[in-house]
């Protein structure tokens, strides 16, 4: 018999590769935190002598799902400012309040809470744009997440800095810290073309290129931001970006809720990926990502829970079944957006948008371990014709029961394993009082 480190057997076990596959009684054999085998269950224990073996009798594992869009640390802002368009949120309630508390002990403790949360739902992998990236990149190392760091630009002074210039030092900087790591990885992360001037967005797609990294950018998120840029250049956002070099593979799209079809015929020309962040968008009332116009044309789209302070959640199963329905309804198909394709978009495309789809995304010999089991036995999930149907259209995360990086156990029984949870809440409320102290809802 091989031996291995563990086996984790399932009653369903969904590769996501081939897209609509639903393998019954199936175990994934792991060594060295990598997948090498998925196989029958029977076969597996004939196989392979395992240091552990987790049998999942009434579960779903899949791969462990990528969130590509977040603002961590903005977890301690949630509900601060709620029901509002997003340039009155923005303006008038989060930028201010970032510029009183923002720090990297409270970049360190929000993340904590949003790690916390994420873990509990399923997310193994998030893509986060926040100041202090260097605080989120040590607590993901000693907690054990994947994570792609956004290296911060925005034209205004910040707690993290005095404007683009030390932004793009910081950001090479960090990059350079983490360049070798197995499971951290950075992007540039210019806030947004309204908020990023030309010179600057040249700088940091000439770096993007020289240092072969992505750029994770917020663009048409409002039809107030298509509108200004039209008014203040003669042009829409994207014909700018396209101008500067900016519309190509590298690029990650966040939000594009004002699309025309000839930019969307542009997308797919230039390779532009898409991350879309349906319930944040639907909140602030931004509008709709014409998901399924752009899966036609062969675009990438993968899925953001934004920030908590827009969400107000980072809940991706509850966003697969908000970007399905949606987009049914959006496009008047109720074919838009199977759930065999959303289940792809928080895992396999989510991971391609980042730049990580060979090693993560599906349960695939060679790739990292990333796993999270979701238990599909009760009143709520049964009875069980379709496993991924399920997941999508009646999952919770209060389902998720045991999630793996690399193989390492972060959540065992719902319970976090790298993460204390009453130290985590315990910092979170010191924080409300202090961000808002008249408060007397107990």
């Amino acid at each position: 018999m091989q031996k291995v480190d563990s086996l984790v057997s399932a009653r369903w076990v969904i590769p996501v590769e081939p897209e609509d596959a639903v393998l019954p009684h199936h175990t994934v054999a792991i060594r060295d935190g990598r997948i090498i085998d998925c196989l029958p269950t029977d076969q597996a224990e004939r196989q392979y002598e395992a240091g552990q073996h987790q049998r999942l009798a009434r579960h779903a594992l899949l791969p462990g799902l990528v969130n590509a869009h977040t603002h961590n640390a903005m977890s301690l802002l949630r509900g601060l400012a709620d029901d509002l368009p997003l340039m009155t949120w923005l303006q008038d309630h989060i930028w201010p309040a970032e510029g009183r508390h923002v720090s990297p002990e409270f970049v360190h403790d929000g993340t904590a809470l949003a790690m916390a949360e994420m873990l509990r739902g399923g997310t193994t992998c998030f893509s986060d744009m926040y100041f202090f990236p260097e605080v989120t990149g040590r607590l993901a190392d000693r907690v054990g997440m994947r994570a792609v760091l956004g290296m911060i630009v925005i034209d205004m002074p910040t707690p993290y800095g005095t404007g683009p210039e030390d932004y793009l030092d910081k950001g090479v900087a960090l990059h350079d810290a983490w360049r070798n790591h197995p499971h951290i990885s950075t992007v540039f992360a210019p806030h947004a073309p309204y908020t990023v001037s030309p010179e600057w967005l040249k700088r940091v797609r000439v770096l993007a290129d020289q240092l072969d990294t992505r750029v994770h950018m917020h663009v048409h998120e409002t039809a107030g931001e298509v509108e200004d840029c039209v008014q203040s250049t003669g042009q829409r956002p994207l014909q700018r970006l396209d101008q500067l070099g900016l519309l190509n593979p590298s690029l990650i799209a966040v939000h594009m809720t004002q699309l025309t079809e000839a930019e969307m015929d542009r997308l797919a020309e230039t390779g532009v990926n898409v991350v879309h962040c349906p319930e944040s968008n639907l909140k602030l009332g931004s509008g709709f990502c014409p998901v399924h116009a752009l899966q036609r044309r062969g675009i990438h789209v993968a899925i953001g829970t934004d920030g908590a302070a827009s969400n107000n959640d980072l809940d991706l199963l509850g966003e697969l079944r908000t970007a399905a329905l949606l987009a049914k309804g959006y496009s008047g198909n109720p074919a838009a957006l199977p759930a065999h394709r959303a289940l792809r978009m928080a895992t396999l495309d989510g991971a391609r948008v980042l730049g990580l789809d060979g090693e993560i995304g599906s349960l695939v010999p060679g790739k990292y371990a990333d796993l999270c089991a979701v238990d599909l036995s009760g009143v709520e999930t049964e009875p069980l014709y379709n496993p991924i149907s399920q997941l999508v259209y009646t999952g919770q995360r209060e389902r998720v029961s045991h999630v793996w990086v690399a193989g390492r156990l972060l959540l065992n029984e719902r319970r976090l394993t790298t993460l204390n949870e009453a130290d985590i809440l315990e910092r979170t409320r010191a924080w409300q009082a202090r961000i808002a102290p008249e408060d007397t809802h107990d």
